[in-house]
Parts: C-alpha cells; structure tokens; sequence
C-alpha cells in the first residue's frame, strides 16, 4: 500500500516534469551549475588528500616482492598491509619492517628485525659476506635485519646496522592473494 502510494507521487512528479532548454542555459543557471561542479570538485580534492595522507602517514597496501622474503612471501609478489603509525623504539625480534634501502634511497625493501640495539649478533652466519664467527654490538637507536632467505638476501651483513629513521613501517597482513591472507606473527626465537 505504501510503496503504491510513493510509485504513485514518483509517476506525477516524472510526468510535470518537462526540460526547457531555454531555461537551462540562462546565465543565472550557468553560474549555478559551475557552483556546483566547483562545489562537487573540491570535494574530491579533499577526499584525495585525505586519501594521500592516511596513504603516508597510518597504513598503505604495498606489494611486495622478491626471493629474499620466501617463504614468508611468495617471489611472484603479494599484496600486503603496512602499518605506518609505529614508534620504531617499540620494534621487536621477529617483526617485518620495511624501510629506506641504505646501499639505494630510491628503493623500499622489507626485511625481518633480528637484532636490537645492544644485542650481539654474528654478523654472517652463513659465512658469505664474513667469518661466521665475527660478531658486532647492534648500536644504541639502529636495527640488525636479514632476509628469511638468505643465499639471495641484500641486508644488514652486507650493510651492517640501520638506523631507525630509516624505518618507515611494519608489515601486519598478507592481504592478497585471499587464498593465503595471513597475519604475520613471529617466528623469531630469540637465545640469550
């Protein structure tokens, strides 16, 4: 009865309803309708500027990929969520970081932090890049990362330490493909 009533008032309302194109181009409703389209117009800028800052600043979806995560990450790429808003003093072993390449500041890589500051680590325990017995002191206000895979691994044993303000993130999730969507947890096991 009620929806009957309203296709009713919709029906009449269509049917008075008639276009004069006389009408719709008078200068009055020019002005109107570029009002409304600046209007509608800096609705999207400051929608894309929201968009932009929540993008830097709180959390992105970045794809990632490569061999030197596998098997945490497939080599084919995944999409993933990076969180953005953390305090680089809070990180823990174990965490996926990403963060500004030293050895190339145009490039962002993801890594594993596997020693904090004032830990001891062996620089290369698989004796590649130095002695599998050399160690070194992480220094106050930088990390240690390594790839999980580390025969095609480009990371702290090849470019030692890197300092915090370097880190730009920590990846939460596999968000893509939805077959494999994950939270990432740590596998780390920490000896003292």
């Amino acid at each position: 009865m009620l929806f009957g009533r309203l296709a009713a008032r919709a029906s009449q309302a269509w049917k008075s309803y008639r276009f004069d194109p006389r009408e719709a181009f008078r200068p009055r409703n020019i002005i109107q309708s570029w009002r409304s389209i600046g209007y509608w117009t800096l609705h999207v800028v400051n929608f894309g500027c929201a968009l932009h800052l929540f993008g830097e600043h709180v959390a992105a979806l970045p794809f990632v990929e490569g061999p030197s995560m596998f098997p945490t990450m497939a080599m084919t790429g995944e999409l993933t969520l990076e969180l953005k808003w953390i305090d680089p003093h809070e990180l823990k072993r174990g965490d996926l970081v990403t963060y500004i390449s030293p050895i190339d500041p145009t490039r962002k890589v993801c890594k594993r932090v596997t020693g904090l500051p004032g830990d001891i680590i062996c620089v290369d325990p698989t004796g590649e890049y130095a002695p599998s017995t050399e160690h070194v002191i992480v220094p106050r206000n930088h990390i240690w990362v390594t790839g999980d895979n580390l025969p095609w691994s480009r990371d702290s044993r090849l470019y030692g330490p890197v300092p915090l303000g370097l880190v730009k993130g920590k990846l939460y999730a596999r968000v893509w493909p939805l077959r494999d969507m994950a939270i990432f947890r740590s596998t780390f096991e920490y000896i003292d």
